[in-house]
């Protein structure tokens, strides 16, 4: 009996950490939220939003954690048939980056993509934003401790997309303007 206890405890505290592991998982980053930002990334490509020759608006100086230059637009985009709000935030950086270099090359500077994605039902809490960080070839970047920045990203956390744009005045998530409460 002595023995059995001694092999059952090991199994029962992995079974009890892979739980635990479970029940406080991050609310981003998985399988889900990769599938739909592959899809996501592909309806912006599609409408000339992200890629090379994507339509840009005027860059201008940055702020951190985005980059020292930006550049951002608001549209539309259809996902799953479901067609609703996007802001594209294209995050430009490297040594000699000005909103003129960027200006006639972009291509050279992008260092990242942010996209808020308006998702009927998604997240009501947050306003129903999915958030993604993309690298300038559409895949999905990840944080330092290798968690995929797509979903409810940060979500919870003290730092990170959600408790940053709760900051957003009008209560809408958005800096520039009020317009998706």
């Amino acid at each position: 009996m002595t023995r059995m206890k001694a092999v059952m405890k090991p199994a029962v505290a992995a079974a009890c950490l892979a739980a635990a592991g479970a029940a406080f998982a991050a609310p981003f980053g998985g399988a889900g939220d990769l599938s739909y930002a592959g899809r996501l990334w592909s309806a912006l490509k599609a409408d000339g939003l992200v890629g090379k020759g994507a339509i840009m608006s005027a860059p201008y100086t940055g702020v951190h954690p985005h980059g020292a230059i930006l550049d951002t637009i608001d549209a539309r985009a259809t996902v799953d048939g479901k067609t609703n709000v996007v802001i594209i935030k294209r995050n430009y950086g490297g040594k000699g980056v000005s909103k003129q270099a960027v200006a006639n090359d972009p291509d050279k500077w992008l260092k990242a993509v942010t996209v808020m994605y308006k998702r009927a039902g998604y997240d009501p809490e947050d306003r129903d934003w999915f958030w993604v960080k993309y690298a300038p070839d559409g895949s999905v970047m990840k944080n330092p401790k290798g968690m995929s920045l797509a979903g409810k990203v940060a979500k919870g956390a003290p730092k990170g997309c959600i408790s940053c744009h709760k900051a957003a005045p009008g209560g809408d998530f958005v800096y520039n303007h009020d317009r998706y409460r």
